[in-house]
């Protein structure tokens, strides 16, 4: 599998699950989709990691100028993995160095949800 960049892979004792945002997202949707991550956070085991990628212009809010700047440090804090997809990155015009420190990236979206399938992680889309 690729390496994803800038994080470090989670350890584990098994697959997690891996929360995938695609598309046109505002500021509000990527608080409903970081609220879902807190809330699987609480509810399953805690050596299962947290992924959420975010694929398509949303990983402009992943930049640390981006007004969910204090909700994307919060899921970090909480141990939360936030991936930005580079095809994305690249699509929006923003460097991975504009990224908020933590988050990481992947090269392909898609490919990484792959991986992680075939990995055995479960899988939502929001």
């Amino acid at each position: 599998m690729p390496e994803t960049r800038n994080i470090t892979p989670p350890a584990t004792t098994g697959p997690g699950l891996l929360i995938h945002a695609a598309g046109p997202m505002d500021e509000e949707g990527l608080l409903a989709v970081l609220r879902s991550a807190a809330n699987a956070t609480a509810a399953l085991p805690t050596d299962r990691p947290i992924e959420v990628l975010i694929q398509g212009p949303g990983v402009k809010l992943l930049a640390s100028d981006s007004v969910a700047i204090a909700a994307v440090q919060e899921a970090l804090g909480a141990g939360t993995h936030l991936l930005a997809c580079e095809n994305s990155l690249r699509s929006a015009n923003l460097e991975p160095g504009r990224l908020t420190p933590g988050v990481g990236t992947v090269p392909a979206a898609i490919a990484h949800l792959a991986y992680r399938q075939w990995d055995g992680w479960a899988y939502a889309r929001l």
